[in-house]
């Protein structure tokens, strides 16, 4: 009953007309986004964040979730009809979903990808109102021993399922808690690595680091590669699947949810790694495996529903601990910060409005993605059309006024542009952005959690062995590093990416 007196006051804030109109906008821009490949939730977010700085912070938050989750719809789109995914965890569904447009089935592909989106959604959604409120209970107990050896487990998670090179994951890690240090020492008051510049005295801004890395980044790499966008279908016919159709993806729907709600909550899983995981499983297990990378629809329908469930189970360790699983996450962190509110369990309870209204406000934002995609298919495919180089200008421009608005600085844009450069940079080296970004945002975290621990114990080290939750997180942290650093692991790790 209390689940559902609290779900009454969540639809009771989301189904105001301001925050129905900022779901709206959210969804709506998000698909826009994904759409339009060389922008992603992460550098949308991070432009956007200036702009929500006079929005009251329930309002901010569910627009924000809304072009996370309404990206992912988006990135179906290109992937099925460009073969270029608007969004990274929609790379999977271009194998198959591309084969089907290119053999006229566009829109069954279409159709397929918002159905098992918006089901995966829905169900991700009732498993964050059934389980986030027991682990914040939990969470209550943690004490700062609890919290550092927390963060600790999802920084080497976040490393142990980052793509590429391991040694490069880890100093992507280091370099993002280092950036995270830059400032003024809370405690002592001593300025640390700010090279004498008075800019840097209250440390670098999280938006700029972000805007720069995944925006400026993201547009110079897209640059490169402007001639590979060709739009194969211009009219898209056929929007229903038929009855054998949905018999086919009735069961890829319901395994690529549930697979992709538990890998959500994992630590630098999320969407990505869902759709990833649910495409081989299915390939593997799946009667029609042979049609696979030939336009099945089981191809389309597993990791459409895996990506948005992992997109909406991700809200869990971010709501409920404080703790970001992704980038996105990250900047949620970073947005619930600025508004005032301390990311944690105390959040449910402080605020339980705010709580429950992000959860309520993602079944009404699933149903307005049903209602947008299909029915807007033909202006998504002129979006795709318009060439980059007339796109790209107006962004660069959005993204240098977001970032002087934060505090009327010459000095962030400059800032934005060498962060641009490096991430473009990494791009080139294939070393991901998103631990970096991660690191920064929980290393002060980290930081002050572990000072306080030390407080408390009195200086001793041993106080994150003797507590056993603390001391059960530092050793499976230690054993996923063991584990992954292992020749034939480390080796298999490498071929499944590559797969």
């Amino acid at each position: 009953m209390e689940i559902l007196s609290n779900l009454a006051l969540g639809f009771d804030t989301a189904l105001t007309l301001s925050n129905l109109l900022y779901c709206l906008i959210g969804v709506f821009l998000g698909t826009a986004i994904g759409v339009l490949p060389g922008l992603g939730p992460v550098a949308t977010i991070a432009m956007l964040l200036p702009a929500t700085f006079s929005l009251p912070p329930i309002s901010s938050l569910i627009m924000l979730a809304g072009i996370y989750y309404g990206a992912q719809y988006g990135g179906s789109t290109t992937a099925i009809l460009v073969n270029l995914p608007g969004e990274s965890s929609s790379v999977v569904t271009a194998i198959d979903g591309y084969q089907m447009a290119r053999q006229g089935h566009a829109g069954k592909a279409l159709a397929t990808a918002a159905l098992g989106s918006f089901f995966a959604g829905s169900v991700a959604t009732v498993l964050l109102a059934l389980f986030a409120p027991p682990l914040a209970e939990l969470a209550l107990k943690f004490g700062p021993a609890e919290y550092f050896s927390l963060m600790v487990l999802g920084l080497v998670a976040s490393v142990v399922l980052a793509h590429g090179s391991l040694l490069r994951a880890i100093g992507m890690i280091i370099l993002g808690l280092l950036l995270g240090l830059v400032g003024t020492d809370v405690n002592s008051g001593t300025p640390r690595y700010t090279f004498d510049l008075p800019q840097l005295a209250d440390g670098i801004n999280f938006v700029v680091v972000a805007m720069g890395m995944f925006g400026l980044g993201e547009i110079i790499a897209n640059l490169e590669h402007e001639e590979t966008r060709t739009v194969t279908v211009k009219k898209i016919q056929g929007l229903m699947p038929s009855k054998d159709d949905l018999k086919r993806i009735i069961a890829p729907i319901l395994r690529g949810t549930t697979l992709g709600s538990m890998l959500g909550i994992l630590p630098g899983g999320g969407a990505m790694l869902s759709s990833f995981a649910a495409y081989s499983i299915e390939k593997k297990i799946s009667k029609n495996s042979a049609q696979f990378g030939k336009g099945a629809i089981e191809g389309v329908a597993a990791p459409e529903s895996a990506n948005n469930a992992g997109a909406q189970t991700s809200f869990i360790p971010m709501l409920t601990l404080g703790i970001p699983s992704n980038p996105v996450m990250a900047l949620m962190i970073g947005a619930m910060i600025i508004q005032g509110i301390q990311p944690g369990p105390a959040v449910m309870t402080e605020q339980p409005a705010l709580f429950w209204g992000i959860i309520a406000s993602m079944w009404i934002g699933n149903f307005f993605l049903v209602v947008l995609n299909l029915p807007m298919i033909g202006l998504w495919v002129r979006m795709i059309m318009v060439p980059y180089h007339f796109l790209f200008p107006g962004i660069l421009v959005f993204c240098a006024i977001g970032v002087f608005s934060l505090n009327n600085a010459e000095f962030d844009v400059f800032m934005m542009a060498i962060f641009g450069l490096f991430g473009y940079i990494c791009s080139k080296l294939e070393m991901e952005a998103a631990p970096m970004l991660l690191g920064f945002i929980i290393g002060p975290m980290m930081e002050e959690y572990l000072r306080r621990a030390l407080l408390l114990s009195r200086s001793d080290p041993m106080v994150f062995l003797q507590r056993p939750i603390s001391a059960t997180m530092l050793v499976l942290s230690a054993l996923a590093l063991a584990v992954v650093l292992l020749p034939s692991l480390r080796k298999k790790r490498e071929e499944a990416f590559e797969e």
